[in-house]
């Protein structure tokens, strides 16, 4: 062993500490980013309909349902399962399109870097 060298312990190329430094540093100013985002996205809504308008369902940035409206004309008590499924499709609707608007405002911070997840 050289002197000043430990057992186990190889000497770090020069540079290499300020590179990782930099690294870190963008990470937590991407993290940053991301988290901002995050807090817009959680105040957007969308709103989809389904029965040609008979349904409409509005979900915020958290995936919770904000509102279901239905109108008087697509209650039938003798078709309870039409109404199930109407409500259903507007809310899943409504769910797929916040998916899409939250990775689009995600990905303008990631830069497409196709983070899972995200």
């Amino acid at each position: 062993m050289g002197k000043g060298m430990k057992a186990g312990k190889k000497s770090k190329p020069e540079g290499q500490g300020k590179g990782m430094q930099q690294q870190l540093a963008q990470v937590q100013m991407m993290q940053q980013q991301m988290a901002s985002v995050q807090d817009e996205i959680d105040k957007m809504e969308a709103s989809a309909s389904s029965g040609g308008g008979a349904i409409t369902a509005t979900v915020n940035g958290k995936r919770e349902i904000v509102s279901i409206k239905i109108e008087k004309d697509v209650v039938d008590p003798e078709d309870v399962e039409m109404l199930q499924d109407l409500i259903m499709t507007a809310v899943n609707e409504a769910l797929r399109q916040m998916e899409e608007i939250a990775e689009n405002e995600m990905s303008k911070v990631t830069g497409g870097l196709g983070i899972p997840g995200l």
